[in-house]
């Protein structure tokens, strides 16, 4: 099955059309997943920020084991109400500029993330106050990469 096939056949689904035609689904699907997207970012930024350096009274891996469970549940709200977001019209999405480049940068963050926990944050029981360079970088790109997200989230509206 092709993407276009796929697309075509998400949008012809009852959740899909109630999506469309109802009066609050959409909207409330859509706040589901704000919220779920303000918990995960909230909680992601609040970790970057300590790796900056600030709030360095707080050790590092204390505030990860009570950040990250944050940032992965709130994944159960983000995924399944995206999914639904994106079969309400998953033709003209696939066709967005803004829509396709929001995703590219979600999978950049996750990489990034993989590519920190799988490397530098390994040695975070020995930093000190500050964490390493390489670090800081990851931290610094994980800020960028969600603002960008939230960005092209919000500018789907206009585009």
């Amino acid at each position: 099955m092709q993407v276009r096939d796929a697309a075509e056949w998400a949008a012809s689904l009852p959740l899909a059309q109630a999506l469309r035609e109802g009066a609050w689904l959409y909207p409330v699907v859509e706040t589901v997943h704000i919220v779920g997207f303000a918990v995960l970012v909230g909680a992601v930024a609040m970790f970057d920020l300590r790796v900056l350096g600030f709030g360095r009274q707080l050790p590092v891996q204390a505030l990860a084991r009570h950040l990250l469970p944050w940032s992965a549940g709130s994944m159960l709200l983000v995924v399944p109400t995206g999914l639904l977001l994106f079969i309400a019209d998953p033709q003209s999405l696939l066709a967005n500029r803004v829509f396709l480049l929001k995703l590219g940068l979600i999978l950049a963050a996750g990489l990034n993330a993989l590519a920190f926990h799988a490397g530098p944050y390994r040695s975070a029981a020995a930093w000190s106050q500050q964490a390493p360079a390489l670090a800081r970088l990851h931290a610094l790109l994980s800020l960028g990469l969600w603002i960008a997200v939230i960005a092209c989230g919000r500018m789907l509206a206009y585009f």
